[in-house]
């Protein structure tokens, strides 16, 4: 069983998947347009570019996402995407690409837990936690 993260977004899907392959060092392994899928004379023409399907692999990782239908978007809530490092230097690395115009919760601080920890919520409205793992002798 493998258990992955798929997310919505109000129309920035296409934007969104670019950043995440360069702030994750991941490959978009596909993205389907409304327009290209057997729904497409169905789909108003304004929507046809939207997102129907977008995966982004980051090692063996997927992350998954799309544009929401016109008026089912109703924002991303009660969730985190998060993303676990062994360095320090990544974890550092990771959190400043992602908070690129986004609303850092808890910037990347030392916790109890982890030498680097941070949560905000980037520029396309996805809540993200950053954490490196202690690294114990």
């Amino acid at each position: 069983m493998r258990i992955e993260t798929y997310l919505a977004f109000d129309g920035n899907c296409a934007e969104a998947f670019k950043f995440y392959e360069q702030c994750l060092g991941g490959k978009i392994a596909g993205m389907t347009r409304y327009g290209e899928s057997p729904m497409a004379e169905q789909t108003a023409p304004e929507w046809r570019d939207k997102i129907m399907h977008a995966r982004l692999e980051v090692g063996d990782q997927i992350l998954m996402g799309a544009d929401a239908p016109p008026k089912m978007f109703n924002g991303n809530h009660g969730f985190s995407v998060s993303v676990t490092v062994t360095d320090k230097s990544e974890a550092e690395r990771i959190f400043g690409a992602l908070s690129e115009g986004a609303s850092v919760r808890m910037p990347l601080q030392q916790t109890f837990w982890s030498p680097a920890f941070g949560m905000l919520v980037d520029r396309f409205g996805i809540p993200w936690m950053v954490n490196c793992e202690q690294q114990h002798d």
